[in-house]
């Protein structure tokens, strides 16, 4: 009996922790994809203004 409670327990946990890890995996996919788009219309926006400074250049 003890025994199986410790494999309920020990599974639960593995469960919940499982479940906190994909949550804050989900997170952090969600944060890099918002970093990555701002760093490409960061170098949009600085590329057009290049652009505009330097009109000779293209």
């Amino acid at each position: 009996m003890r025994a199986l409670l410790w494999v309920v327990g020990v599974v639960g946990g593995i469960i919940v922790l499982l479940g906190l890890l994909l949550e804050a995996v989900r997170w952090l996919v969600i944060i890099g994809l918002v970093a990555l788009a701002g760093v490409i219309i960061l170098a949009f926006v600085r590329g057009r203004q290049s652009a505009h400074n330097y009109p000779n250049r293209h």
